[in-house]
């Protein structure tokens, strides 16, 4: 049964503060190799509210009937794992080993179900023409799941995601969900200097899409959105505006944290910003 909605903010607010932590120990624990801090935090509290409390996930990760989450921005593991984490799916053993060798959890999502990674990714533009195809399963299997696709604005630079919102539209897919993170920066630099894309927004109205937009910060936004019934015939866009390393003063909107590498005394610093006991 679903928790009244103060209930379901109050737990996915606490559970975005514990993603926040897990997210940075990861960070510290790969030592001299990056991890996207920057483009995991912006993604966090949209991850916690569908792991929280909308998916239909129930920890069963190989349920026919469960929802799907795909991650088309692939290096926003950081935004990914500790939902995973936080719900019990990975243990804190296989967190700490987070990109060192012989553990799965690498900085690109590899397929392994039974931990809840769904789907391998990494390329950008891959995820959404991957929804659309397994939300036309769904619809052969006559299931009613949902499918949410989480991608980055910059990833919206690339021609395969307009072929996919053009085919989505095109089979009706009242099941599918993109996420868009609109942080607005990309590995070198501004969206808007490296390749403009002007009224996100619009452009998703524009290929047939039922669109919103929110504050992607903000946990009621985030959870109505996700929340409300879906338009018939019709896929859903939320263009989430979304702040690059939310949660970390040093980090938030600076692009330097693309993938800088963390520091013991920047994670003591983030763990106090963040109300955690250092």
């Amino acid at each position: 049964m679903a928790l009244p909605r103060d209930q379901a903010i109050e737990k996915i607010t606490a559970m975005a503060k514990r993603m926040r932590k897990i997210a940075l120990g990861m960070s510290l624990s790969v030592g001299a190799k990056s991890s996207h801090i920057g483009g995991g935090m912006s993604l966090i509290d949209i991850t916690a509210t569908l792991y929280g409390a909308v998916m239909n996930f129930a920890n069963d990760p190989q349920s026919p009937d469960r929802d799907r989450f795909i991650l088309s921005k692939g290096h926003g593991v950081l935004g990914y794992y500790p939902a995973l984490a936080d719900i019990g799916l990975i243990s804190p053993e296989e967190i700490a080993d987070f990109e060192k060798t012989g553990s799965f959890l690498l900085g690109h999502p590899t397929i392994n179900r039974p931990k809840g990674v769904e789907f391998s990714n990494g390329s950008l533009g891959m995820g959404l023409g991957l929804g659309i195809g397994v939300a036309l399963a769904g619809r052969k299997r006559q299931k009613n799941y949902r499918v949410f696709v989480a991608m980055g604005d910059g990833e919206c630079d690339e021609g395969s995601v307009w072929e996919g919102a053009m085919a989505a539209c095109h089979f009706k897919l009242d099941n599918l969900v993109a996420i868009i993170d609109r942080n607005k920066l990309q590995q070198t630099g501004s969206g808007e200097q490296i390749m403009n894309l002007g009224d996100m927004a619009a452009k998703w109205r524009s290929f047939g899409w039922h669109t919103v937009e929110i504050d992607g910060h903000d946990i009621g936004q985030i959870y109505d959105a996700l929340s409300a019934p879906m338009t018939e015939g019709k896929p859903l866009a939320i263009v989430a505006h979304t702040v690059k390393g939310k949660g970390v003063s040093f980090a938030e909107n600076n692009n330097d944290w693309h993938h800088n590498i963390l520091t013991q005394a920047q994670y003591d610093t983030a763990l106090i910003e963040l109300g955690a006991v250092v």
